[in-house]
């Protein structure tokens, strides 16, 4: 077999290693992302708490990157401390070093596992929670078939001459080498992958004990590069988080490989196999990073503070106007697809106001303040200026001619910033007021009641999404798919009021006190996911899709 056949397959191989670990992270994000991230700011209080919290989102979303950029933008509202933040991505990184451990075991026997279920649970059912299951499973068994085809792709190497030498130039070379598993972990964007490519390679004798462990602290640089670089154009706070991870471990990786190369220690001790060496090696730099950062937390957060700041231009007055730019250009008026258009671009806008804001009002639920309440009505102000400028805007279109299909929009997009509008009051004149009754009344829900409020809260925030997306795409299957989860949501309801009213026969105080408050979100929830189902009817309606009130069947 020729060497650039080779390279080819060991490209492939690669790619699918890639291509299923985002597939696992998706999944996991898209079925209980939000669920995962009440979780964090409810634990983060605690830095053993935030340790082990950092760890296991790491090992469910597969990426400690990923974890990293969602840490930083909690600590960049506000919503956890720096420090706890700090903890909680050193945690993420021994979790993501755990799942390298785990995927080095001989998991032969799940990739068909894996790959039926997976895919029997994606294909039978309509149900987002047990097709994004479906998806994770699949995901999984890709990934273990991918490791099988990097050792098969890898084999003809073996009696390659050209290998031995790269192999003896790295060994004599260790900042080279150090760099080059830097710059690969950043194009893989994990470093997951970079070390499992490693550690296949290592299995078939191609790294050398020694290079592992520096290709071990280049992947460690490069991973700490990610995130910084993902939030570069970010806002100060969110960054703070990933320049205090690329002090930690980048800065640590490199001190690591200079005392390597100083002091030459035995590797033997890391394990009996060159792959365990690495990935124990890995995953005791990582511990050692932990164990540093518990007393520098809080001086290297000040660090990166001060390091954000430096790189921070001030932004001219002048600069902000741009962010309250309208779309609704009068000049387009005369041309209704073009009016159109702009008034679609400024609905958009609507929307992601209205997604920030059913984003916000769950987190007040659990820490609200008179600020943070303040602000969230601000959002109310703006949605009700845009509703205003943008029917305006749309009557003005409705004076020229226009064909069948463009009034249909017109009066699509007007129903839909009606009902943006409608859900932008509920969350304020409503759900608001159930804020700042808690508050005031210093009340807590219980466990499971918290619990049952984030799940059903993340549903009408998927399906809040949904709605935005069917709203520009106008893709019949997602509006379909729209209208399907407001009837399983009715039927959540049912058994969120079931599980409700037993605890209140139990005589939980909690439930007891919090009772209404619960209840009553419940059912703002509901209608909040109502109004953005409602968003689906015109398109199924222009492709005969609704039966009176109901789906027809299909």
């Amino acid at each position: 077999m020729s060497g650039s056949v080779v390279l080819l397959h060991l490209a492939g191989a690669v790619a699918l290693m890639l291509f299923a670990t985002r597939m696992v992270k998706t999944g996991v994000e898209r079925a209980y992302g939000d669920v995962l991230r009440h979780k964090l700011r409810s634990t983060m209080r605690n830095p053993i708490m935030a340790v082990l919290t950092g760890c296991g989102l790491s090992i469910a979303l597969q990426s400690s990157t990923a974890v990293t950029l969602l840490v930083g933008s909690f600590a960049g509202a506000g919503i956890v401390s720096g420090m706890s933040g700090q903890l909680a991505v050193r945690g993420a990184e021994i979790g993501s070093a755990l799942v390298v451990k785990l995927l080095t075991f001989d998991l032969t026997l799940l990739v068909p596992i894996c790959l039926v279920a997976g895919t029997i649970m994606f294909m039978a059912t309509e149900r987002r929670d047990w097709r994004q299951f479906g998806r994770i499973l699949v995901g999984i068994g890709l990934l273990v078939l991918s490791l099988e085809m990097i050792g098969q792709a890898s084999e003809p190497l073996r009696q390659s001459t050209l290998m031995p030498l790269i192999i003896q130039y790295f060994s004599s070379d260790y900042v080279t080498a150090y760099l080059l598993a830097a710059l690969v972990t950043w194009l893989f964007h994990s470093s997951i992958a970079a070390v499992l490519l490693m550690v296949t390679l290592a299995g078939r004798g191609f790294i050398p004990p020694e290079l592992g462990i520096v290709l071990v602290l280049g992947v460690n640089l490069g991973s700490s590069i990610i995130a910084p670089l993902l939030t570069r154009s970010a806002e100060p706070g969110v960054r703070v988080v990933p320049i205090g991870n690329l002090l930690m471990r980048g800065m640590g990786s490199l001190v690591m490989l200079i005392l390597f190369m100083t002091l030459k220690p035995q590797v033997g001790f890391l394990g009996a196999t060159v792959p365990n060496q690495i990935v124990n090696a890995h995953i005791l730099f990582n511990v050692l990073i932990l164990l540093a950062g518990l007393p520098l937390a809080g001086l290297v957060y000040r660090a990166s503070e001060k390091i954000v700041a430096m790189g921070t231009k001030p932004v001219p007055a002048s600069a902000l106007d741009v962010v309250e730019l309208s779309a609704l250009n009068d000049s387009a008026l005369d041309v209704p697809s073009q009016a159109l258009a702009n008034a679609t671009r400024e609905v958009v806008r609507v929307c992601e106001t209205v997604e920030i804001m059913l984003k916000r009002i769950i987190e007040l639920y659990e820490s609200a303040d008179a600020d943070k309440i303040k602000a969230l009505a601000a959002l109310d102000d703006r949605v009700d200026k845009k509703h205003a400028a943008i029917k305006l805007y749309l009557a003005k279109v409705t004076r020229n001619a226009m064909s069948e299909d463009e009034a249909l929009r017109c009066q699509e997009l007007i129903g839909a910033c009606v009902k943006l509008e409608q859900v932008g009051d509920i969350i304020v004149r409503n759900m608001l007021v159930h804020v700042k009754k808690k508050l005031e009344r210093g009340l807590e829900f219980t466990p499971e009641g918290w619990r049952e409020l984030c799940a059903f809260h993340a549903s009408v925030l998927a399906n809040a999404r949904l709605a935005f997306n069917v709203l520009v795409s106008r893709d019949p299957e997602a509006a379909r798919q729209l209208v399907l989860e407001k009837d399983r949501l009715r039927d959540r309801e049912k058994e969120t009021s079931a599980s409700h009213f037993l605890r209140l026969r139990d005589g939980t105080a909690k439930s007891v006190e919090t009772s209404s408050i619960h209840l009553d979100t419940i059912r703002d929830l509901k209608q909040i996911n109502s109004l953005l189902a409602s968003m689906a009817y015109p398109v199924l309606e222009e492709r005969g899709l609704l039966g009176g009130s109901r789906l027809k069947a299909g």
